[in-house]
């Protein structure tokens, strides 16, 4: 579900200003207590009602490393993750690492041992 409209955030504040309670707003829009609460103390130390912004997350770990973990595969088709963890010389899960040549669209098949 997107963010509320503008229009609903005003609705809201008006209501909540001309001395409706918290909750009896948050009924009368179907919207949670909470969010009117959030809504009330984001235009109070900001002035401002327009929805935030999405927050940005770290910096995925091997973004800087891509070139090489490329490359290494390149020499090495056929090399285990935990091998490729292990040349690549950074510190990170399996996880991290198979996340990442999943993103740069690399898969890796291992047949199993002695097949």
């Amino acid at each position: 579900m997107g963010a509320y409209s503008i229009d609903l955030r005003e609705r809201v504040l008006a209501d909540f200003d001309s001395g409706m309670g918290n909750d009896a707003v948050a009924r009368k829009y179907r919207v949670s207590s909470r969010w009117v609460y959030k809504l009330r103390r984001q235009r109070s130390e900001t002035g401002d009602i327009a929805p935030r912004r999405g927050k940005t997350g770290p910096k995925p770990k091997l973004a800087q490393h891509t070139e090489h973990l490329l490359q290494l595969v390149e020499e090495q088709s056929d090399a285990t993750l935990d091998e490729l963890r292990q040349r690549l010389g950074v510190p990170v899960s399996l996880t991290t690492l198979w996340k990442t040549l999943k993103t740069l669209g690399v898969t890796l098949k291992k047949s199993p041992a002695g097949g």
